[in-house]
């Protein structure tokens, strides 16, 4: 039995989608590689900063990392009306971030988070549209702190001169949109984008759910940014908090714009040119990425695969 032409076009869609996910992530790897052994001893030197970094800061930002994750299970319950397991909720965002430094994208993120919501006897159609729904309310949370943020400390965050290029760019965007609303997708888009607002109007509906997801949202922002600005004074940077936290901001929006597994490559080099950027010598630069890299990523990576295993196993994924 063969199957149906419409489900092998879309089969071998994804597939062609992977194929250039893969490609563009290994591009940025070994990009990231070369970097690596050109600037070798600057990275070796923040090592070596690092390892000699104030050790109560440094206990402080693995707390705020740790809190991370209670954040983002609180915006997560938030953006559901139904009450959702807590413990099993916050576990599954511990394994969901272990799974998002193997895909790009934040797809392993989301497709963790997204079948732990299926479990949890949610339909597919509305755990896709709980996760937009977290997802708006962090990109609206980051694009507040930023303007606050930028105000505080004005000058840190220089707009760039408007070329023609830009102009021409920003007309392309628009005559893309416009091809978009017109083509036969849109029909199937526009009822989408109406199941998010109705369950957003749903969770705005119960008092509490709002107060979680948007306290979850400013909670995981803020929390990745005092694990940075933790450990900027643990290797005594003189930066002040909130221009570390808009560095933070800026750099980490502007990496989500290139998808590598878990911003790896991308966010090392956004964040490393705005701290430099901002008069940081590259070798202090270079041990506060890597100080909150290995509190972010690679200390997390084995107990979150580890309980994605075993989460997997309780068929609670």
């Amino acid at each position: 039995m063969t199957a149906p032409p419409s489900l092998t076009a879309a089969t071998g869609t994804r597939r062609r989608r992977a194929y250039w996910q893969a490609a563009l992530t290994l591009c940025v790897l070994v990009a990231v590689v070369c970097l690596l052994r050109r600037h070798w001893p600057v990275l070796a030197n923040g090592a070596g900063r690092l390892a000699v970094a104030d050790q109560g800061w440094l206990l402080v930002a693995g707390t705020a990392a740790l809190g991370t994750w209670v954040s983002s299970a609180l915006a997560q319950q938030g953006a559901v009306p139904q009450r959702l397991p807590g413990g099993r909720l916050v576990a599954a965002q511990l394994a969901a971030s272990a799974a998002n430094h193997v895909l790009p994208a934040g797809l392993g993120a989301g497709a963790v988070n997204l079948r732990f919501l299926m479990r949890c006897g949610l339909p597919v159609g509305r755990s896709a549209s709980a996760l937009a729904v977290k997802a708006t309310a962090g990109v609206v949370v980051r694009i507040v702190l930023i303007g606050v943020l930028t105000a505080v400390c004005p000058g840190v965050l220089r707009l760039p001169h408007i070329s023609v290029g830009v102009v021409g760019v920003v007309l392309a965007v628009v005559v893309l949109v416009a091809v978009l609303l017109n083509c036969p997708l849109w029909p199937r888009c526009r009822r989408a984008l109406a199941a998010v607002l109705t369950d957003i109007r749903a969770v705005h509906a119960r008092p509490q759910r709002a107060v979680a997801l948007w306290g979850g949202s400013l909670a995981f922002a803020a929390l990745h940014s005092l694990v940075l600005i933790c450990v900027t004074q643990a290797v005594e940077l003189p930066l002040s908090p909130a221009r570390v936290a808009l560095l933070y901001l800026a750099a980490s929006s502007a990496a989500a714009l290139l998808p590598t597994p878990g911003g790896i490559g991308s966010l090392d080099a956004a964040l490393v040119f705005a701290l430099t950027a901002s008069g940081t010598t590259a070798s202090a630069a270079a041990s506060v990425v890597l100080g909150y890299r290995l509190l972010t990523v690679w200390l997390p990576l084995i107990p979150g695969l580890l309980v994605l295993g075993v989460l997997v196993r309780r068929k609670d994924l």
